[in-house]
């Protein structure tokens, strides 16, 4: 099975210019390895008059592991929606991601999870060369409210 841009939009919400993924280049249960190009485009969404920061790599990346989440989804069943919650121990080695190279390697590996959140290590490559890595975790769905327990009186 081809795993290209046409699939990634249809499986995950980000469209457009928005969806930054190209194709998944490999995958397994943990991990996925995805490529991009147009962190050089004029046109990219997350660029500024500067060029596109170095942070536009965890979009990158948070977009790999919503992939991720589509992959492991049952084939008949669309995947939950995650949100980031949290970003840790990110660190980079070059401000911005426009001018590293014509092609860039996201790789995203989960490191822990259960049904309501998830912790992914990821990095930002471009020809082996390591521009950015980090830790986040993804909500996949809200905890239960007090709310939501109790049943409604009748």
């Amino acid at each position: 099975m081809t795993i290209d841009r046409a699939w990634i939009q249809r499986h995950i919400p980000h469209q457009g210019t928005m969806c930054l993924l190209e194709v998944v280049k490999q995958w397994d249960d943990t991990s996925i390895q995805c490529l991009a190009h147009n962190h050089v485009a004029l046109d990219n969404p997350l660029r500024n008059t500067h060029g596109l920061p170095i942070s536009a790599g965890i979009e990158y990346a948070a977009q790999a592991m919503a992939v991720h989440g589509a992959l492991l989804a049952p084939v008949d069943q669309l995947p939950e929606v995650g949100y980031l919650t949290s970003v840790r121990n990110v660190q980079w080695w070059t401000p911005r991601l426009d001018n590293v190279g014509a092609e860039i390697t996201i790789q995203a590996t989960r490191i822990s999870g259960n049904e309501v959140s998830l912790l992914y290590e990821f990095s930002v490559l471009c020809h082996e060369r390591l521009l950015l890595r980090g830790r986040a975790g993804v909500m996949v769905k809200p905890p239960a409210s007090p709310q939501n327990l109790l049943a409604p009186l009748a």
